[in-house]
């Protein structure tokens, strides 16, 4: 499996990760992959900093994942071969059978199933692994091999909440957001400098300030870094 091209770019220029955090993420999808080899995509979620971390299969392992179910008769071709409208009673839907084959009908092309997993640190939940297979029952009978591959807590499984695979619409966004959070600890830094005040105290300030104003922390982020810029080079000048 190979990062999306945003899941590179977030953790080489903006991730404060660990340097290896790709090369753990892909040799975790590997072994991953050897338990699953129907498994085409893995998103690791942060939760401090509220962005994902996205795998996907390389475009030859997904040729022979189609190549597999069309000799299999494989859920893609069979939902190809069904076309039919279905509909459901609210009581139906409260059923798991009848929620999932509800879900298909909105999922990711060649996803049909996903398993969730969160991530623990003391009791806490800091993060979560999404993963994403292009068979039906590909994750069924693994849930403790897999938390046992990202030290996260299976009891806490949920099965095919994501079949949309809206975790890589996430990642997509990660550059942006780690961007955003760039800033504003730079403009904290502006604030600690030039007012004298604690980090905290920082943090605080431009929060408040940023609620005042109706903006968010980051374009008041955007202009207290600008205002500064401005005056070094008055100063130059």
């Amino acid at each position: 499996m190979e990062p999306i091209p945003e899941t590179s770019e977030a953790v080489d220029e903006f991730g404060p990760f660990e340097t290896d955090l790709l090369e753990r993420l892909q040799d975790k999808s590997h072994q991953v992959r050897e338990l699953v080899p129907a498994c085409v995509g893995i998103s690791l979620a942060s939760r401090e900093h509220g962005v994902s971390f996205t795998v996907v299969a390389t475009d030859e392992e997904i040729a022979e994942l189609d190549g597999a179910q069309y000799l299999d008769s494989g859920p893609c071709v069979e939902s190809v071969r069904a076309e039919q409208v279905l509909e459901y009673s609210g009581d139906d839907f409260m059923q798991e059978s009848s929620w999932q084959v509800f879900a298909l009908s909105t999922a990711a092309a060649g996803i049909a199933s996903t398993l969730t997993l969160p991530i623990l640190k003391e009791a806490q939940v800091v993060g979560s692994v999404n993963l994403y297979a292009a068979s039906p029952d590909a994750f069924t009978g693994h849930h403790e091999a897999i938390a046992g591959i990202f030290d996260a807590w299976a009891p806490g499984a949920v099965a095919n909440a994501d079949l949309g695979f809206a975790s890589r619409s996430t990642a997509q966004q990660a550059p942006q957001i780690l961007h955003a959070e760039t800033r504003i600890q730079v403009a904290r830094g502006v604030l600690v400098d030039t007012q004298g005040i604690s980090v905290d105290a920082a943090e605080e300030q431009l929060a408040q300030a940023a609620r005042r104003a109706g903006v968010s922390e980051a374009a008041l982020a955007e202009r207290i870094i600008s205002g500064v810029a401005y005056a070094e080079r008055e100063q130059e000048e």
